[in-house]
């Protein structure tokens, strides 16, 4: 966390990815901010739209990848800054009082909610934010409890039975589309002088979430199994309940723990073996050392499955976004299942 604290502070701008961009242009890559302010907190939002799209105002973004920046257009219309730069695991952000002076500061300001984002209510609370849209999205979507499959490592600080909703809602690109509509509706009223603009990106964009669903329906729909195993954390619970898969992991998708016991990990290879399961999972930035031990007793292949989460620097460089990387996880998909 002090390392990530460090490299946040010595370099005064932060990127992350949004939906709000792919409402802008789908021809626009990620840039600095230009005009109005819009902020986002999560890069799981950025990811969801990764190119500057949407419209006439600074945004500010903290965390996941989102969705609004194909909202955006042209890159005269919206200012878009992300806290989060590639790379960085955000379940360990700390903002400077630079982030928080620019929340204050924002005209649209986006994040996901949940528990890793109960630290922003707290700030929210204490700024100005009179002149400011806020908008949480967990809050237009029906959540789903954090679940503990069989085999799955406990946390070492869990300590009580109430389940918590899990945050991870973006994986789902049902509840995509749902998130596109709620930054569109949000920069529209920030910026109604362009509103037809933006709701015409807004289109374009959903177009792309829902070619992506049909997609993932049609390889579930002839898919030999309907078993996944992940031999990593698990933040993909809106995506399996969307489109009715069975999945196996070594951690929740939340988790601090990056070494499961002997037993889930025995468990993991029998389940490989037992079930023919070809394929086992990571996730996007984890080292993969589970995963190559699992696939490695067991003679199987592992692929990255993209939770939008966050990408490396690397790929942001690259134009990797939401769509792209979902393309990628459908062909992943094929092989897992099949």
């Amino acid at each position: 966390r002090k390392n990530i604290s460090e490299n946040i502070n010595n370099n005064n701008e932060k990127m992350v990815f949004s939906p709000i961009s792919e409402i802008r242009n789908s021809k626009c890559e990620i840039q600095p901010f230009m005009r109005r302010k819009i902020l986002a907190l999560k890069s799981d939002i950025q990811l969801i739209s990764h190119n500057n799209e949407l419209f006439n105002k600074n945004f500010y973004e903290n965390k996941r990848m989102t969705i609004y920046k194909k909202l955006r257009g042209s890159l005269d219309k919206a200012n878009i800054k992300m806290l989060i730069q590639p790379g960085v695991e955000t379940h360990t952000y700390e903002p400077t009082p630079g982030d928080i002076i620019d929340i204050e500061k924002a005209d649209v300001f986006l994040y996901i909610g949940g528990e890793s984002d109960e630290w922003i209510e707290g700030i929210l609370e204490t700024l100005n934010t009179e002149n400011t849209h806020i908008v949480r999205l967990i809050d237009f979507v029906d959540t789903l409890d954090e679940e503990k499959t069989e085999g799955m490592q406990s946390d070492t600080y869990e300590d009580s039975d109430e389940p918590e909703k899990d945050e991870h809602i973006w994986t789902s690109p049902k509840n995509a589309v749902k998130m596109v509509n709620a930054i569109s509706d949000a920069v529209c009223s920030a910026d109604k002088d362009n509103e037809e603009f933006y709701k015409k990106n807004t289109k374009s964009y959903i177009d792309k979430l829902n070619g992506l669903d049909k997609s993932f329906r049609n390889i579930t729909k002839t898919a030999k199994r309907r078993e996944l195993v992940f031999g990593d954390r698990f933040p993909l619970i809106y995506f399996t309940k969307e489109y009715g898969l069975k999945s196996y992991a070594a951690f929740p998708g939340c988790s601090d723990e990056t070494e499961p016991s002997a037993s889930t990990i025995a468990f993991l290879i029998d389940k490989v073996n037992n079930d023919n399961i070809p394929v086992v999972m990571k996730i996007e930035l984890s080292s993969g050392a589970v995963a190559e031990a699992v696939a490695s007793a067991t003679n199987t292949e592992v692929e990255t499955f993209y939770s939008c989460h966050n990408l490396s620097k690397e790929q942001f460089e690259k134009g990797e976004n939401y769509i792209s990387m979902m393309e990628h996880n459908a062909e992943a998909l094929k092989k897992a299942l099949n």
